[in-house]
């Protein structure tokens, strides 16, 4: 099993436009596509600001790599990313496991 965490700083005042356009346009397909993820967080006012955070689970690289093409080859995908694209500054990407130790 396979994590993948993203963080996206969004323009300053932009978070609003992003959250709602990621919301309508982005989220249900990911969602029809990737399935549920872990989790989707925003930051606060303590640390970085204008971020998201969101993390998805798949089994392998395999599984990841045949999710995301599935997803790419939906024509909404590319609407969504017309309009969201321009609300961000940085995309940050990394696939992390878990510990030996730690069984989610």
């Amino acid at each position: 099993m396979i994590f993948d965490h993203r963080t996206y700083d969004v323009i300053p005042g932009k978070l609003n436009d992003f959250l709602k356009v990621y919301e309508e346009k982005g989220f249900p397909l990911q969602r029809k596509y990737l399935g549920e993820p872990v989790g989707w967080y925003v930051s606060m006012d303590i640390g970085e600001l204008n971020q998201v955070v969101h993390i998805w689970k798949y089994d392998d690289l395999s599984d990841r790599a045949a999710k995301r093409a599935q997803l790419a080859a939906e024509p909404g995908w590319g609407e969504y990313l017309k309009a969201a694209l321009p609300l961000l500054q940085k995309m940050q990407n990394k696939i992390v496991s878990p510990a030996p130790f730690f069984k989610p």
